[in-house]
C-alpha cells in the first residue's frame, strides 16, 4: 500500500493485511462465485434453477449473520468467528472441484447445496469483518481507504474473471470443458485460504466484540422505528428486489440466447469490473467531500434503465458499452450505499442494524429471483400492441421490461426521502457528473477553483425554492 491510512502502526498492519485479504478474496470471487451460474447451465440447468441459485443460498446464508452475532458475544472476540466464515467458504469449494463430475445428474443440487454453506461462511464472518473495519478505519478516511482497497479488489477480480474466462475457453475447444471448471474452482479455493492467512494477521481491538441486540424485542423497535436506518434499508431491499428480478438471467440470456463463448461471456462481465476499478478511487473521493446522498441520487436515476438498454441491441460492442455504464453505476451505487449505512448506524448497535440489513435485502433477493425465474418461463415471447407485433429474441427480455419498472418505481417513491447525515460541502448533480466523468487531472483544479470562488460569493437573498442545501 503506497499510501498510510492510519498513524497507529498496528492498525497500519491491519490494513495492509485487510488490502491483501481482499487482494485473495477477489480472486476467489473472480474465477469461482462468478461462474456458480455459467457452471449450472453446463449441466442443463433451467432459469428457475438459475434463479433459485442465485437467491436461496444468499438468503439462507444471510441468517449465519445471527449467529455470528451470538458467537461473538460469547467468544468476546471477532477473529475467531472471521476466521471460521472465510474457511468455510474455501472449504465448501472443495466439494464443487469433484461431486458434480461424478454425480451430473445432481449436480445442479450439488452446486446449490454447496452455495448455501458457502454464502452462509460469508454471512458468518461479514458482521464481526464490519464491525473490526469499523474500529480500524479512521472515519475521515474511509470513502478513500475502502474505495482504494475495492479498487485493488476491482482490478484483481477484472484479472482473474478473464484468466478464468480463457481457461474455460482453452479447455472448451479441447472438449475438455468440465475440467476447465475443475481447475478455477480450485484456484478459487486457494485463493479464499490465503485470504484466511491475512484476516489471522489481523489487529482485533478488545472490547469492541460485535454482539446482536434482540431484534425483536419492544426496546429495539421503540428506538428504530422512523429512522434513518430503516427507511434507508427499506429503500436498500426494495431496489435489491426490483434488480433481482433480472440480475440472475444476464448469464443465461449471454450463454443460452446469443451464445457467447466462454471468453466472450468474461469479457463483457468484466468490462464492468474494469470500469469499477477506474472510477471506485474518485467515487470515493466523492463521498468524502459531498457525501454520500448525492452519489445514491445520481446512480439511483441510472440503474432502473440498464435492463431496458439490453434490449436495444445483441451487438457485441454495445453490450460492452452497456456494461460499462453498469460498471460506473454499480460502483458509485455500492460505495456510497455501504458508507451510507455505516454513517448511520451508532457502532454499539452497528452489528444488529447490519445484519437486520442484510437479512432483509437477501429475503427481497430471493422474492425477486423467485418472481423473475417465474416470468421468464411464463411471459410470452411475442406482443401484439396496438396493430403492431412484436417478436421478442427472448422470453427474457419480458422480465428485463419489469425489472426497469420495478427499479423507476422504487427510485421514485425512496430517493427523494433520502438526507445527508455529515456535514459536508454541497454540490450540484451538474457538478457531480463533471467531477465523474472528467479526464483530464487539471479538472480538479478548474473546478474546485470556480466552486471555491461560488462558495465565497456573498448571497444575494435566499436559495431557490426546493434546492436542498
Amino acid at each position: 500500500m503506497s499510501q498510510r491510512h492510519s498513524k497507529d502502526p498496528q492498525v497500519e498492519r491491519s490494513l495492509r493485511h485487510s488490502v491483501k485479504d481482499g487482494v485473495a478474496y477477489s480472486v476467489m470471487s473472480g474465477s469461482g462465485e462468478s461462474y456458480f451460474a455459467a457452471f449450472s447451465l453446463y449441466f442443463k440447468a433451467t432459469t428457475p434453477q438459475i434463479g433459485l441459485l442465485a437467491s436461496l443460498p444468499p438468503l439462507l446464508g444471510s441468517l449465519a449473520q445471527l449467529v455470528s452475532a451470538w458467537a461473538g458475544r460469547h467468544t468476546a472476540r471477532r477473529k475467531p468467528v472471521i476466521l471460521v466464515g472465510a474457511t468455510l467458504q474455501g472449504v465448501m469449494l472443495l466439494p464443487l472441484v469433484i461431486l458434480p463430475s461424478l454425480f451430473p445428474d445432481q449436480a445442479v443440487t450439488i452446486i446449490l447445496g454447496c452455495a448455501v454453506f458457502y454464502f452462509a461462511g460469508a454471512n458468518l464472518a461479514a458482521p464481526q469483518w464490519s464491525s473490526l473495519m469499523g474500529d480500524l478505519v479512521p472515519e475521515r478516511r474511509r470513502g478513500r481507504y475502502f474505495a482504494y482497497r475495492t479498487r485493488l479488489c476491482s482490478m484483481t477480480a477484472f484479472l482473474a474473471l478473464l484468466g478464468a474466462g480463457i481457461t474455460l475457453h482453452v479447455f472448451d475447444v479441447a472438449g475438455l470443458t468440465l475440467v476447465g471448471y475443475l481447475v478455477i474452482l480450485l484456484v478459487a479455493a486457494l485463493a479464499r485460504f490465503v485470504s484466511v492467512y491475512h484476516l489471522n494477521a489481523m489487529h482485533d481491538p478488545p472490547g469492541h466484540v460485535a454482539s446482536l441486540e434482540w431484534p425483536f424485542g419492544v426496546g429495539f423497535w421503540t428506538r428504530v422505528k422512523g429512522s434513518a436506518a430503516i427507511r434507508f434499508t427499506l429503500y436498500f431491499a426494495a431496489m435489491q428486489f426490483a434488480v433481482a428480478i433480472a440480475s440472475p438471467f444476464f448469464i443465461v440470456y449471454m450463454l443460452r440466447d446469443l451464445q457467447f463463448s466462454y471468453v466472450a461471456y468474461s469479457v463483457n462481465i468484466a468490462v464492468s469490473v474494469l470500469v469499477q476499478f477506474l472510477t471506485l478511487n474518485r467515487w470515493g473521493r466523492i463521498s468524502d467531500i459531498f457525501g454520500n446522498r448525492i452519489s445514491l441520487l445520481a446512480t439511483g436515476a441510472v440503474i432502473p434503465v440498464l435492463p431496458l438498454l439490453w434490449l436495444v441491441s445483441t451487438n457485441y460492442a454495445y453490450l460492452l458499452v452497456l456494461q460499462a455504464l453498469s460498471g460506473l453505476a454499480w460502483a458509485g451505487f455500492s460505495l456510497s450505499a455501504g458508507n451510507y449505512l455505516y454513517d448511520l448506524v451508532p457502532s454499539n448497535k452497528r452489528v444488529t442494524y447490519i445484519a437486520l440489513h442484510n437479512v432483509t435485502a437477501a429475503m427481497a433477493v430471493f422474492l425477486g429471483a423467485l418472481l423473475g425465474g417465474y416470468l421468464g418461463t411464463h411471459l410470452p415471447s411475442s406482443l401484439d400492441v396496438l396493430d403492431q407485433h412484436f417478436e421478442w429474441l427472448s422470453p427474457l427480455y419480458g422480465v428485463f421490461v419489469v425489472s426497469t419498472l420495478a427499479r423507476a418505481s422504487v427510485a421514485g417513491l425512496f430517493l427523494r426521502k433520502l438526507r445527508e447525515v455529515r456535514q459536508v460541502r454541497s454540490t450540484t448533480m451538474g457538478g457531480l457528473i463533471f467531477r465523474v466523468a472528467r479526464l483530464h487531472p487539471l479538472s480538479w483544479m478548474t473546478f474546485d477553483v470556480v466552486g471555491a470562488r461560488r462558495r465565497l460569493a456573498p448571497r444575494r437573498g435566499p436559495p431557490p425554492a426546493g434546492r436542498d442545501n
